[in-house]
């Protein structure tokens, strides 16, 4: 059996055949930064060889999923535009790991999944949501187009209309809502997230591996085919606003909220 990796930023361990890779920031709502960019591509490569392990499951510590950009490292990359460059190449990375991932990726929504955690759990194969979280994606909200990833899913689940309207606005739905319109697989509520993923991995360790894998594989073809198209120009775009005063106005003032708030 292979050991499992440490990290700094996230939590790997086994469950049977099950492998459970869980954001391990809590007291930052499991926000991006760079350390945790870093090790989830790690921990993805280390996912899809794992040869212990035939179902993944990705979910986050304490009450949110991931709450997508960190703060900090978002002014990071506006004093340093090569550490945005660093964190788009991550993004890449986040996304075609997802895809290329042959075993089945389960997505535990246990709260708030925003950004890239959105884009994150989307990517996944089959999202179960507690009923108290909601899912959106607001780069827009912070000045910048949603290049890493958050462009290629949602139209592809929701469709180009209610795609739009949602990433336009960077509205955050509530799960329910998100399971009505097919943007997730079901809302649960809250109490009952662990027992109905943990019956569904069950059912797919219970399956033939072989046949589960190779449909995902033959599924998400198309799907890497447009990320292949859409990934690159995104992350042009995004990298414009990310030098725009909209983009460093927007940091300013969520910044200074959280001192006001905390003061």
């Amino acid at each position: 059996m292979s050991d499992l990796p440490r990290y700094k930023a996230l939590l790997v361990e086994r469950r049977d055949r099950l492998l459970v890779i869980s954001f391990n920031r809590p007291e930052v709502l499991n926000a991006f930064g760079k350390v945790m960019h870093e090790e989830f591509v790690e921990a993805l490569h280390f996912a899809a060889a794992d040869p212990a392990s035939d179902v993944v499951m990705i979910t986050g510590a304490g009450r949110a999923f991931s709450a997508g950009g960190d703060l900090a490292r978002m002014e990071e990359c506006i004093a340093d535009p090569r550490e945005f460059e660093r964190e788009a190449a991550d993004a890449k990375r986040i996304v075609f790991a997802l895809l290329d991932i042959e075993k089945p990726v389960i997505a535990r929504v246990n709260g708030h999944a925003v950004g890239l955690g959105a884009t994150v759990a989307l990517l996944c194969d089959v999202v179960f949501a507690a009923e108290s979280a909601k899912i959106g994606d607001p780069h827009v909200k912070v000045g910048l187009v949603a290049g890493d990833g958050g462009a290629i899913i949602w139209p592809q689940l929701l469709g180009f209309a209610r795609a739009k309207e949602y990433l336009l606005t960077g509205e955050l739905i509530p799960a329910p809502r998100a399971a009505e319109i097919g943007l997730i697989n079901h809302a649960v509520p809250d109490a009952e997230l662990d027992a109905r993923v943990d019956a569904f991995c069950r059912k797919l360790l219970d399956g033939a591996t072989q046949a589960i894998r190779w449909t995902k594989v033959t599924v998400n073809i198309e799907l890497k085919r447009i990320a292949h198209a859409l990934m690159d120009p995104g992350i042009a775009y995004e990298s414009l606003t990310q030098r725009s005063d909209d983009h460093r106005n927007a940091v300013k003032a969520m910044k200074a909220k959280i001192s006001a708030r905390d003061a």
